[in-house]
């Protein structure tokens, strides 16, 4: 691969950026530098630490970075429960958003365990 933009793992986060990016425009006005801006950082946490950590030259670099991206998924999921609390949508909503960050998630376990891999053949 020439550049992280061919990776599917980003290719995923990006489009659930998007929809995250779209369901905060709903958020009441009072959330925007609370919940809506939380939200909206954590999701481009995801795709900027995939993309950083490609850039690195070491794969455990790469990996501590997609992590982090990791992290920054986990985190949407309890940004998505508060929403659900504070009425902001639905819990089917939250539900679809679970299984979405979920897929994501498995997919960047799997980059992860492929970087382990190519980086153990390295040694």
């Amino acid at each position: 691969m020439r550049t992280f933009k061919e990776l599917e793992v980003w290719k995923q986060t990006r489009e659930l950026r998007k929809e995250i990016a779209q369901l905060v425009k709903r958020f009441p006005t009072d959330e925007k530098y609370k919940l809506t801006d939380q939200m909206i950082r954590a999701a481009r946490s995801v795709t900027a630490n995939i993309a950083e950590g490609y850039g690195r030259f070491h794969y455990q670099e790469n990996i501590q970075f997609c992590r982090i991206s990791r992290g920054s998924l986990t985190e949407l999921q309890d940004h998505l429960t508060v929403a659900v609390d504070e009425g902001y949508i639905d819990e089917s909503e939250e539900k679809l958003f679970d299984i979405r960050i979920e897929e994501c998630i498995r997919i960047l376990n799997g980059y992860i365990n492929y970087l382990l891999k190519s980086k153990l053949t390295k040694l």
